[in-house]
């Protein structure tokens, strides 16, 4: 789904799904799966690096802040290629390891892309301010989409339930968790809100006289 595709999520669009130009940048980035690791970080837990030698079971590399680092071969973790920078699935991750997991959240959020997967389960981290990404148009666009059609998102995870749920397949349940603040209360009502608006609006259909607009509050 390229930007053609996301025109249908509005101002949305930014905050779901990097755009063609970045991923093609991406793919023509210098990578060198040889040299490009990860090393331990006191204040970042891991920082990205470059190798530069290395001796017996020792590693010397140079980090991205540029400065030089001697750490234990074991401790050192593999980078993933550009091409995976800010992925939706996190488990398709070529390299899948904490720091992997790490940047990969962190370089989404600083692009407010605050919805990620990790293969069944969606992750998210809170924003702590009001992001265009809940408004009627999105849900209008993530309506009858599989997980896979569409980017991450908490609509996307109700839509596939509400859809296993008309056809009355048995055990279907959306599991919230989180630490204090993390925003399990505020996505809670977005899944309430999401099932109130398309039950409305397929109410709406089966009457043929003029009514108002549903919008997600």
């Amino acid at each position: 789904m390229g930007d053609a595709e996301m025109a249908e999520f509005g101002a949305a669009a930014p905050y779901l799904r990097k755009s063609d130009k970045e991923r093609l940048e991406a793919q023509t980035r210098i990578f060198d799966m040889k040299k490009d690791i990860f090393v331990p970080d006191d204040k970042e837990e891991y920082v990205k690096a470059k190798l530069t030698s290395r001796e017996g079971e020792k590693v010397t590399a140079e980090t991205e802040h540029g400065k030089n680092i001697t750490v234990k071969d074991n401790l050192v973790m593999q980078q993933n290629p550009p091409k995976f920078d800010k992925i939706e699935d996190m488990a398709m991750l070529t390299f899948l390891n904490e720091p992997a997991v790490l940047y990969n959240l962190k370089e989404r959020y600083a692009a407010w892309m605050i919805y990620t997967y990790s293969g069944l389960f969606c992750v998210t981290v809170n924003p702590y301010k009001w992001l265009p990404v809940y408004n009627a148009e999105v849900v209008a666009a993530y309506r009858g989409k599989k997980r896979t059609e569409a980017p991450p998102h908490i609509f996307s995870i109700s839509d596939n339930a509400y859809q296993y749920m008309l056809t009355d397949r048995e055990n279907q349940s959306i599991l919230i968790t989180g630490e204090s603040g993390a925003g399990k209360t505020v996505n809670t009502k977005r899944v309430i809100q999401y099932f109130a608006v398309i039950a409305a609006i397929g109410d709406r259909k089966k009457d043929t006289s003029p009514t108002g607009k549903v919008s997600l509050n």
